[in-house]
């Protein structure tokens, strides 16, 4: 007697939930010394509108997590990009990480290293046409003061805060390459893969 065939129907929203990517998009330059004024609230709604899902803001520095079926990394910068312009007057820049790049990074910066009363921990982001190691070249640390390291899609940079004034990294604002980067501390990098999982 044969065997009888199982089938197994998958949920209807089987697809969906696999083809689903989850994003944070970090804004370069809001919200600092009163240019460039961007309400997270206008935010939020304005990736909605552009049909990412469960989006969420994090703190005022421009950080939104979303998720997308949308395929294209550029494409989905371009849609989002114009989107922001649209709703807010002006150009901003915006980099995306997947969740797995996100975690990658997260796992590169020691556990040790932290922003704090005694210590200062930062992760520029990287453009793509800067992201490779040898960027660490273009910047003027001083390795007996700064702790600098690559890792793909950024630099970590930690340093002692009774150093930071003689900090060689200090001499990177203004740079060209300083316009190819966004920064976040640690923590905020750590939270925001913290939200990006939950």
């Amino acid at each position: 007697m044969p065997f009888p065939v199982l089938t197994c129907e998958a949920s209807p929203h089987a697809a969906d939930i696999l083809d689903t990517m989850i994003y944070v998009a970090l804004l370069r330059g809001i919200n600092v010394g009163g240019a460039r004024k961007v309400d997270m609230k206008k935010l939020k709604a304005t990736f909605e509108e552009a049909d990412m899902t469960s989006v969420r803001t994090y703190i005022n520095s421009g950080n939104v997590i979303f998720s997308t079926t949308v395929r294209g990394r550029r494409r989905l910068v371009k849609t989002l990009e114009d989107e922001i312009s649209k709703r807010f007057g002006f150009q901003i820049r915006l980099l995306l990480r997947d969740i797995n790049r996100m975690r990658s990074l997260v796992n590169a910066i020691p556990a040790q290293w932290t922003n704090d009363e005694r210590m200062k921990c930062d992760v520029m982001f990287l453009w793509e046409g800067v992201d490779r190691p040898s960027v660490l070249k273009q910047l003027a640390f001083k390795p007996e003061i700064d702790d600098v390291r690559y890792a793909s899609g950024a630099v970590i940079w930690r340093v002692d805060r009774k150093n930071v004034t003689r900090s060689g990294i200090r001499k990177l604002v203004g740079t060209p390459l300083y316009q190819h980067m966004t920064i976040r501390n640690c923590n905020t990098t750590r939270r925001l893969l913290e939200l990006m999982e939950a």
